[in-house]
C-alpha cells in the first residue's frame, strides 16, 4: 500500500517539493558556509520524494547548535519551502481522493521549517 501511495504522491507533489528541496540544497552547497544546511536539504528532499512508510523523530543529543542552525535554516530557505507545503497541501485537498496527500503535505512543514536536529526512519 506505501508503494501504491508514495507513486501517487511522487506524481502530484513529490516531485516538485523534491526539485524545492534540491534547488535550496545546491544554492546552500555553492555558498559553501551553509553546506551543512544543503545536506539537511537534501535529506528532506528525498524523504518528500519518498514520504510513505518513512518518519520524522527528533535527533538526541542535538542542542542549541542544531536549533540555531534552525533559525539560519528558516531565514535562508525553509519559509519557502514550508509555504510551498502548505500551497501543495491546500490544492490537494480540495479533491476527496488527495486529502491524505495533502495532510501529508501540512506534516512535512515541521521539518521543513526546522530540518536540523531530526532524523528519517523507517516505519517498522
Amino acid at each position: 500500500m506505501k508503494t501504491l501511495l508514495n507513486i501517487i504522491w511522487l506524481v502530484l507533489s513529490g516531485f516538485w517539493l523534491f526539485l524545492g528541496y534540491m534547488l535550496a540544497a545546491v544554492i546552500m552547497f555553492i555558498l559553501i558556509v551553509t553546506i551543512p544546511w544543503g545536506i539537511a536539504a537534501a535529506r528532506i528532499g528525498v524523504y518528500a520524494l519518498w514520504p510513505f512508510g518513512k518518519t520524522v523523530v527528533e535527533t538526541p543529543g542535538a542542542g542549541v547548535g542544531s536549533m540555531l542552525g534552525n533559525v539560519v535554516w528558516v531565514i535562508l530557505a525553509g519559509w519557502w519551502i514550508a509555504l510551498g507545503h502548505l500551497l501543495s497541501g491546500i490544492s490537494l485537498c480540495i479533491t476527496i481522493i488527495g486529502i491524505p496527500f495533502g495532510i501529508a503535505n501540512f506534516k512535512m512543514i515541521p521539518v521543513a521549517l526546522m530540518p536540523l536536529g531530526k532524523q528519517i526512519v523507517d516505519i517498522r
